[in-house]
């Protein structure tokens, strides 16, 4: 019974805990997969709008210069009247210079190869040489202008970002490129102050992958392909105009990465953001659920558990204990019985048995009324536990009649039991109204026998109490 009492404790127990977990980390992964999916699609998104806003800002200033150079009639004119006055030029390249505070201006004529600049002439482009080869590119080029990324010709040891805007004449005939500069550092700088303010690493590539516009402090490597977890992913993002992509790095950690096509540059923003930073949030919260679900599981569990062992003690008692004199009850002492019969053959113990009945007890009810009867059988049943031992069990058998287990006890010593409760009954007085009453029983006694079953020990018990009312009640008989 105790077994199944601890079996009962642990299932109750398990679906309580187990319920708390599953709810809290049901909780957890929901919250999780849905804040991962809304920076995903919605604040990576969000922030690349943003900063593509700031973009047309920034960085497209130098192009709608470049565009306004390229169809200013001043320009073409001076090219197609034969570059009369370089100075007249120059000059026109350093207001463009001093006026939109760009690092360069510059003119490269098709017809003279001269590189026009604000401090004067600065060489004629060749064809074999690598350093001129962005201006034989824009030449060939269908588009109206290129970006490129190279060292500065008049400030050889500066990189800069180019705008190369080809000028057509009337007749759609190539004058030259002209344009303006941007240097890295200033561009590097805008990067970073959109990365403080935005919390995320951003960067450029072009549609070969290859990382063009970066912050100082970007150490990747210089083409997307080989980004550590991209090297199955970057032909997706290279070929659509948009991409919201997740992917793990070596390290562990989540990478969140989202793209969009800037057509002025024909680049894509690269937005990435490293791990959720609502993670850490959650899985906080994640143990700090787990945490107050032990808490309350423990509490439910420990009210639970005294509330139902009050509940079964009770139900125990009603179950096994004769409800008028406390005695163990009939339904039980099948059990009481054999538990006893194992430990007596285990131990080798004598093992007797005490039937009593109380003497004229129909009479006593008949006089003084049942409630009296009541009475007097708890009296009986209240000195016979005073006279034997905890071991003992005392089982009401029906009626008036009640049992006596003796454990370790042989026909003797029982026989000396019952003859002390005999005597204990027989003066001990009960008081009803103005007058007192004493009550007396008959008792037989046994001793069990090696392979005896319960109902012939108590048959033999029966018989020898019936033996002790037959010569005169009052006494005790052994059988």
């Amino acid at each position: 019974m105790q077994n199944r009492k601890r079996l009962f404790t642990l299932t109750i127990s398990s679906l309580v805990l187990l319920g708390f977990m599953a709810t809290s980390l049901i909780g957890y992964f929901v919250a999780r997969d849905s804040t991962s999916d809304q920076l995903q699609k919605q604040m990576l998104p969000l922030t690349s709008d943003n900063i593509y806003s700031e973009i047309q800002r920034d960085l497209l200033q130098p192009l709608l210069i470049s565009s306004l150079m390229a169809n200013d009639t001043f320009l073409i004119n001076w090219a197609e009247t034969g570059e009369q006055d370089p100075q007249q030029l120059s000059d026109y390249l350093a207001q463009i210079q001093r006026k939109y505070n760009t690092i360069t201006a510059f003119f490269v004529s098709e017809k003279t190869r001269n590189y026009y600049h604000p401090k004067g002439i600065i060489k004629q482009v060749d064809e074999t040489d690598p350093a001129d080869s962005w201006f034989f590119k824009t030449r060939q080029i269908n588009t109206d202008y290129d970006i490129n990324i190279d060292w500065d010709t008049a400030e050889p040891n500066r990189m800069s970002i180019f705008v190369n805007y080809r000028v057509m004449n009337q007749q759609g005939e190539l004058v030259g490129v002209t344009g303006v500069g941007l240097s890295m550092e200033s561009v590097a700088e805008l990067i970073e102050n959109y990365q403080r303010r935005y919390g995320r690493e951003i960067y450029f590539v072009d549609r070969q992958g290859e990382i063009t516009l970066r912050s100082s402090q970007f150490q990747n490597d210089i083409y997307l392909q080989n980004k550590d977890g991209l090297d199955k992913l970057f032909l997706q993002i290279l070929s659509n105009p948009s991409a919201s992509v997740t992917y793990a790095a070596k390290n562990g950690n989540t990478i969140y990465l989202n793209s969009r096509l800037v057509p002025e540059f024909d680049w894509f923003l690269i937005v990435e953001q490293i791990n959720d930073p609502a993670a850490d949030r959650i899985e906080t919260a994640l143990w700090i659920n787990i945490a107050v679900s032990l808490a309350i599981s423990i509490c439910v569990l420990l009210v639970a558990h005294f509330t139902l062992r009050g509940y079964q003690r009770r139900l125990e008692m009603m179950a096994t204990k004769d409800k008028l004199t406390g005695a163990t009850s009939r339904q039980v002492f099948d059990w009481v019985f054999n538990k006893a019969q194992k430990t007596a053959l285990r131990k080798d113990w004598s093992l007797s048995m005490i039937v009593l009945d109380i003497d004229h007890f129909k009479m006593v009810n008949d006089k003084y009324g049942h409630q009296f009867g009541d009475q007097v059988l708890k009296s009986v049943s209240r000195l016979i536990k005073q006279k034997v031992r905890d071991v003992d069990t005392l089982c009401r058998w029906g009626g008036e009649e009640f049992l006596l287990l003796l454990e370790n006890c042989d026909q003797q010593h029982a026989a000396r039991v019952a003859e002390t409760i005999r005597e204990a009954v027989s003066e001990h007085q009960i008081r009803i109204k103005d007058e007192t009453v004493s009550v007396t029983i008959s008792a037989g006694v046994a001793e069990y026998q090696l392979g005896e079953s319960m109902d012939n020990l108590i048959e033999r018990c029966d018989h020898a109490m019936y033996e002790s009312k037959n010569k005169g009640r009052n006494r005790i008989t052994v059988y």
